[in-house]
């Protein structure tokens, strides 16, 4: 069976290459739409260039420091993880910069938002694909060349010893070492990218919208090719990177669990079979790459239909549930066909399979819907068709300051509802499934991420056919087609950050069950006792970590934008002519500023998430880091839920005025300044800050549970207590 998930992959990417292709073939429009679709693709290009080579850099040296801690098949997987992650991100970034014009000119062309949202749709469709195609692949390349080929998948015991004299179960830590490697391209797309974007759009929002009042996009700002550039790096190849990581770590979290469980089952007798342990490591790879190929039906139905809906969330919703709901059906065929021959009472004693074979389909089901709950409540508080953003609004004919109220009110009454299906998915699933059914649930969660992740990459496509559309000077009937594009791109956008921290939030529990079961004796009861001083201060540490974490971005990123805002300023000052559209703006220099500054801000928080739980590790030891991932993983999800809810009605609340919904509150009056207001404080919040949590608590608990085995005996804590006990 394992030869589905190359299936899966090759079918994906020869999609991907074919929708790539019939994007690239489309006329881009006038001359002038060329020019600036050319500055924009030049621009980001660059970015990516200059980030790979700092990336690889790092990936090179943390791979010589896992050759040496760990094993190096570890060191060879996270090469291969990071590749993968790295390709997916760089081919979903070119498609954005070639689908954006083309967007622009099909609705130029058409006037037909059904036409258009395809082309957004089948460029975005590339993203999608190449995160589930890139990912399967690299987990097909370690699945056969370590597991198979170098027989790790036989190896239960922790019976590989490395060069500094450590043990270590090889297939566990090389899977591992895969999904590092991946969680370090995202930690870098998201957190670069997110800078980036945000400090070009917060500059260009500051000066061109609320000082000098001329239109969102206007090629008279010379902020507006770096804001658009940054929409490709951040919303594009960040997304796309997160959320394979994401894919990844849910898929590794089940596989390494069921290492584990299968030692413990030895410990205790219980008689689980290398026959099942075998199955319980195909499943999740199985799983998802039935969701793969689901997920290319969803496109498909989208894409090559005659006649596309008028209404662009129904289109994109109907592609994603069309996904889902084969996921779930197909899902329940592979279940009976690698469960079925099971006793029940014996996986119901060995594994805690409550309803025989159907349990771990019933946990990934409990995912899935789950996570499309978690997605209409986040549609219901940031989309304008509901009361939430519309109250958000209306707040701004009040003023700046009640409309950041009410929006952060907004936020942290969104996060109640998504906390509580988390809960409830954690507990039905482990009721029904035991812990490897929370992993599954992760699993689920992602199965269609290929679909979430094409609506998502939508958006920033039609933001940016909407820039090119406004600096063209095309007629204001195309600007509102992209506008009505972007208005739902910002929810849909909503939905996969919402998608991103539950499946983050349900993987990082079973990496943190494994992680446990890494430094403790299998015949002992698997126990983190939070009372205890160690684990409490831990709890503690790791709470206060995610506003850290998140305090640093929104400085960074204010730190960009301050620059930025100065340049603007100057350049407005300076170069004659520009605000009457009689000389060109500088935006190259703009562009400049926008990459060094996120180069050089992002390093800090990208190294906190490795450096603070082995720092911690080797002086306080393995349950302080227990104490730490929790703590860390229950605040990230709250700060990552209302930052991109708020965010995200704020920015909508503001499209919600100037699409002339509030009679007499049109683009330039005082409450469209308000509503800019809003949307400028929540940029870093739903874009930055949000996106990167998720990313964090995972990079986090990876590196815990790769590292637990050295630090675990050698740390400070234990020599003194060595010392005086």
């Amino acid at each position: 069976m394992i030869y589905i998930v190359i299936i899966a992959a090759v079918l994906a990417l020869c999609f991907a290459a074919f929708n790539y292709m019939t994007v690239k073939r489309m006329p881009e429009g006038t001359e002038e739409m060329q020019e600036i679709a050319g500055a924009i693709r030049v621009g980001a290009n660059a970015f990516i260039n200059y980030e790979y080579k700092i990336l690889y850099t790092v990936v090179a040296i943390v791979a010589v420091v896992l050759l040496v801690i760990t094993t190096w098949h570890a060191a060879v997987a996270l090469i291969i993880g990071s590749v993968m992650s790295g390709c997916a991100g760089f081919v979903g970034m070119k498609i954005a910069t070639y689908a954006n014009v083309r967007v622009s000119n099909r609705a130029r062309e058409t006037k037909d938002i059904g036409e258009t949202v395809k082309v957004a749709f089948q460029g975005g469709s590339v993203m999608g694909l190449c995160v589930g195609g890139f990912a399967l692949l690299g987990l097909f390349i370690v699945y056969m060349v370590f597991g198979i080929g170098m027989g790790q998948l036989e190896i239960t015991e922790a019976s590989y010893t490395n060069l500094i004299g450590l043990s270590f179960c090889p297939f566990t830590m090389t899977l591992s070492g895969y999904a590092l490697g991946c969680s370090m391209v995202a930690m870098f797309n998201r957190v670069g990218g997110g800078i980036y974007t945000k400090a070009a759009d917060m500059g260009a929002d500051l000066v061109g919208k609320t000082e000098v009042h001329i239109p969102e996009d206007d090629p008279r700002n010379p902020a507006t090719i770096a804001d658009n550039v940054g929409d490709n790096v951040g919303d594009v190849a960040g997304l796309g990177s997160d959320l394979l990581e994401s894919y990844v770590g849910a898929i590794s979290s089940g596989i390494i669990l069921a290492y584990h469980m299968f030692s413990k089952s030895l410990a205790e007798g219980t008689g689980m079979s290398n026959d099942l342990l075998k199955t319980l490591v195909l499943f999740p790879l199985i799983f998802v790459s039935i969701g793969l190929i689901a997920s290319c039906v969803g496109i498909a139905s989208l894409i090559f239909r005659k006649k596309p809906s008028e209404n662009p969330h129904k289109s994109l919703n109907g592609s994603t549930y069309l996904a889902s709901g084969l996921t779930i059906v197909l899902g329940l065929v592979v279940s009976w066909l690698m469960f079925g021959g099971y006793e029940s009472s014996s996986l119901r004693n060995i594994l805690g399979f409550q309803c025989g074979w159907l349990s771990s389909w019933i946990a990934a089901t409990v995912g899935v819907i789950a996570g499309i709950a978690i997605g209409m409540i986040a549609e219901y508080y940031t989309s304008d068709e509901y009361r939430p953003t519309r109250d958000l609004a209306h707040a701004s004919l009040e003023g700046a300051a009640l409309t950041i109220t009410q929006g952060l009110a907004l936020g942290m009454k969104s996060c109640m509802l998504p906390c509580l299906i988390l809960g409830a998915g954690i507990i039905i699933s482990y009721s029904v499934s035991g812990m490897y059914g929370v992993a599954m649930a992760a699993m689920g969660m992602l199965s269609f991420v290929t679909a979430t992740v094409s609506v998502d990459t939508y958006g920033p496509i039609s933001d940016n056919a909407g820039g090119i559309a406004e600096m063209s000077k095309l007629d204001p009937q195309v600007r509102e087609i992209t506008d009505t594009l972007d208005s739902v791109g910002n929810t849909t956008a909503a939905i996969g950050k919402g998608f991103a921290i539950g499946s983050g939030a349900l993987a990082a529990l079973a990496l943190m069950i494994s992680y446990l079961y890494s430094y403790n004796d299998f015949s002992t009861e698997l126990v983190l006792n939070l009372m205890e001083p160690m684990t409490l201060a831990g709890a503690i540490v790791g709470g206060a970590l995610p506003f850290l974490f998140s305090g640093i971005l929104i400085e960074a990123v204010a730190k960009t934008a301050r620059s930025m805002v100065n340049e603007v300023r100057r350049q407005f000052k300076e170069i004659p002519g520009i605000l009457e559209g009689k000389a060109k703006p500088d935006y190259k220099t703009c562009i400049e500023i926008s990459t060094k500054g996120a180069i050089g801000e992002m390093r800090v928080p990208a190294l906190l998430a490795i450096v603070v739980p082995v720092g911690c590790g080797f002086v306080f030891g393995p349950e302080f880091v227990g104490g730490i991932l929790i703590g860390s993983t229950i605040c990230s999800i709250m700060i990552a839920i209302f930052a991109g809810n708020s965010g995200g009605a704020w920015d909508n609340g503001k499209k919600y005025i100037e699409s002339g919904h509030i009679k007499g509150a049109g683009k330039g009056s005082p409450a469209h300044d308000a509503a800019v207001v809003g949307d400028t404080v929540g940029d870093p919040l739903k874009d930055t800050v949000g996106p990167c949590l998720d990313i964090f608590i995972k990079i986090m608990s990876t590196v815990s549970l790769v590292t637990v085995a050295v630090f675990a005996e050698n740390n400070l804590a234990a020599v003194i207590t060595g010392l005086f006990g």
